[in-house]
């Protein structure tokens, strides 16, 4: 665990992404008062202003939710992961691998054009984003670590770490990926250079 506790907390940076400003465009819908009533309250809930609280929820859908809907994907309770979690056998694991991998090459290809890793961990990413899991992506020189914390027991620990390590192996079979577990935090570790970024392809 000490290790795990370095990793993420002492020996690498947090990798930021340049923001950019993309170009804007005022426009304006007609709503019903009981959806704009109930946007206004999840506004002030959230503190934040309602043109961020629609903006997220629209990206969300053109990021995710349409992409979701046309592969066929639906969302799974956290509980009900748990529970099936406790009986999955590495056999059944690998079989589920199998299955999601090329749902998510096929998701990349579809959101972002190609299948290539930068897209396919971007796409990663959403999924994460939007599942409500915590994700992190750090740096240590040409090494990259990537962790991911979801509290839903070891059995989804290596269902995690089976799946990066497909990605990795697939796009680059010469590196050497690494591995931490806990019952609710994965650490993947890649050494993909100094200069890789999946938001740039």
């Amino acid at each position: 665990m000490a290790k795990t506790h370095d990793i993420v907390e002492n020996s690498t940076v947090r990798k930021h992404h340049k923001s950019e400003k993309k170009p804007t465009r005022t426009t304006s819908y007609r709503l019903p008062i009981d959806i704009l009533n109930e946007l206004e309250t999840e506004a002030r809930q959230k503190n934040v202003s309602e043109n961020v609280l629609v903006k997220q929820i629209l990206e969300k859908y053109v990021k995710w939710d349409r992409i979701a809907e046309i592969i066929g994907m639906i969302q799974v309770p956290y509980g009900l992961l748990k529970i099936i979690g406790k009986d999955l056998t590495e056999n059944q694991i690998d079989k589920i691998v199998d299955a999601l991998f090329p749902v998510i090459r096929d998701s990349a290809m579809f959101s972002k054009g190609g299948s290539d890793l930068e897209r396919i961990i971007e796409t990663l990413e959403d999924f994460m984003k939007v599942s409500g899991m915590k994700s992190d992506h750090r740096k240590e020189g040409p090494m990259h670590h990537f962790v991911i914390q979801h509290g839903i027991g070891m059995a989804w620990s290596i269902f995690v770490r089976k799946l990066l390590t497909r990605v990795f192996k697939e796009n680059i079979p010469d590196k050497q990926v690494s591995c931490q577990l806990t019952n609710s935090t994965v650490i993947v570790s890649v050494d993909l250079g100094s200069d890789f970024d999946e938001h740039t392809y």
